[in-house]
């Protein structure tokens, strides 16, 4: 039975992975080439941030140490998760050049251990990789065999940043991708061990396993991007809800109700640039993948097309707040984010921003330098705003009363891309509420003379 295990690579992920396998009774050796995360958790402290990292590694010290070498972690452990960057390139394809350091270093301390040892990847690559890309880095450098002196898998996590615990330890199934019958099995006892809801491992070969991963977050962007279709559509139809029908819908088993909540485009560092790199090794292989290139043109017209419906609606030069900068709730990471995206635009348009952020704020003070400004505290931000933008649904915005976005002024214009501000905003006299995805108001009567008229026009 496997007690040692080591994490080659301590970001939000790596660091993460470490502090949840050490809660599950692993002694964990942690590896990265910054000597800031490696003083960080050998001071019982996450070399990452994360929601509740710092605690569980905390208490969980005890079973962790980290360090830059990674021969002494494949000394002294028996399996290896490897989660280093596998950044985008031009083309929309994964580079897979950290990782090819990391083998190399694995190599070399292969070839000095004389017991068998596990390398699981875990970092997101292209299918063919791990076999054709990695593989034979392992062996050169180590003068082994994979499946006779080491085993070799590959396993990426579904996981979302800002839950990545609770993920991590309860997921829907563990996705292994197995050279051999025994790298598999070595892993899955590894994963019975970890997860808290008996989750299942899926095997499959190495390349099936790397394909599934991308076409998992592939096929979520269209969910969502059909979600947000759903909306625009409910916003022109006569007392449209995008959320009625979707609660409807989502009741069909085929379908279900995770991902169809119309809003706002993905975002984030997973979604987009997977699905592009799926369209990509299909047009590389010559596979016909331009549904692919379809959902991401659609979903990077989200954005703008929502200051453009918002622009004539708002005073010139007038103050407008945006409440979300990150990608999503319970998360720093500003990367493709909505929030940042109408932040920079409303500016070259002339209007005043300003942002809040629970956790983004030091990231999006530099993204958005010389465009807007980012507020320390969320009464600050909407003191002056004309127009308060809800672009994530963060619990501390849900609690908001239509008083703290008032503050004395006459009238405000709230437009709530998640619907999730209670009812008192909803006919309140002072507030205009747009709600995204529902016909309300003056649109309503608009949408029902254009609907009348198709009919009216059939029957003539």
């Amino acid at each position: 039975m496997i007690n040692d295990v080591s994490v080659i690579g301590l970001g939000k992920l790596g660091g993460t992975m470490a502090g949840c396998l050490a809660s599950r009774g692993f002694n964990v050796i942690g590896v990265d080439v910054s000597q800031k995360a490696v003083n960080s958790l050998n001071a019982g402290h996450a070399p990452a941030q994360e929601s509740g990292l710092d605690e569980l590694i905390q208490q969980n010290k005890q079973r962790i140490r980290a360090t830059l070498d990674h021969e002494d972690a494949i000394l002294n452990t028996d399996l290896s998760f490897v989660i280093v960057p596998t950044p985008s390139d031009e083309r929309g394809a994964f580079t897979i050049q950290y990782a090819a350091y990391a083998f190399e270093a694995i190599g070399k301390a292969l070839a000095k251990r004389e017991k068998y040892h596990t390398v699981v990847l875990t970092s997101t690559v292209l299918p063919g990789a791990t076999r054709y890309g990695l593989l034979p880095i392992l062996e050169k450098f180590s003068g082994k065999q994979c499946g006779k002196d080491f085993g070799l898998c590959y396993s990426p996590e579904f996981i979302a940043l800002g839950t990545v615990i609770r993920d991590f330890l309860n997921p829907d199934f563990y996705l292994v991708g197995e050279f051999d019958e025994r790298s598999g099995a070595t892993l899955e006892s590894v994963n019975s061990r970890v997860a808290l809801n008996q989750a299942h491992s899926k095997r499959m070969s190495i390349e099936n396993a790397e394909l599934a991963k991308l076409s998992v977050n592939s096929f979520v962007t269209l969910k969502i991007s059909y979600a947000n279709m759903l909306a625009d559509l409910c916003e022109r139809i006569p007392g449209g809800d995008v959320d009625v029908v979707s609660d409807a819908i989502g009741l069909d088993k085929r379908i279900g109700r995770r991902y169809l909540t119309g809003g706002f485009g993905y975002g984030g560092p997973c979604f987009p640039r997977d699905n592009v790199a799926l369209n990509f090794i299909g047009n590389y292989l010559g596979a016909s993948t331009p549904l692919l290139e379809v959902n991401d043109n659609y979903n990077r017209t989200i954005s703008p097309r929502f200051v453009d419906k918002l622009t004539p609606h708002l005073r010139k030069g007038a103050t407008v707040a945006v409440l979300g900068l990150a990608y999503k709730p319970l998360s720093h990471v500003i990367e493709e984010s909505a929030g940042i995206y109408l932040c920079l635009a409303l500016s070259n348009k002339g209007f005043r921003v300003i942002g809040f952020d629970p956790l983004a704020r030091e990231e999006a003070n530099s993204a958005l330098k010389m465009h807007a400004l980012v507020s320390d505290s969320l009464p600050a931000c909407l003191q002056d705003a004309e127009c308060i933008l809800v672009t994530t649904p963060d619990e501390m915005f849900k609690s908001l009363n239509p008083e703290e976005c008032l503050l004395g002024k006459e009238s405000v214009t709230i437009v709530d891309f998640w619907r999730c501000l209670p009812e008192v905003f909803h006919d309140h006299p002072k507030i205009q509420y747009i709600p995204v995805g529902r016909c309300t108001g003056n649109a309503g009567m608009a949408s029902i003379e254009t609907l009348r008229g198709l009919w009216a026009e059939s029957t003539d």
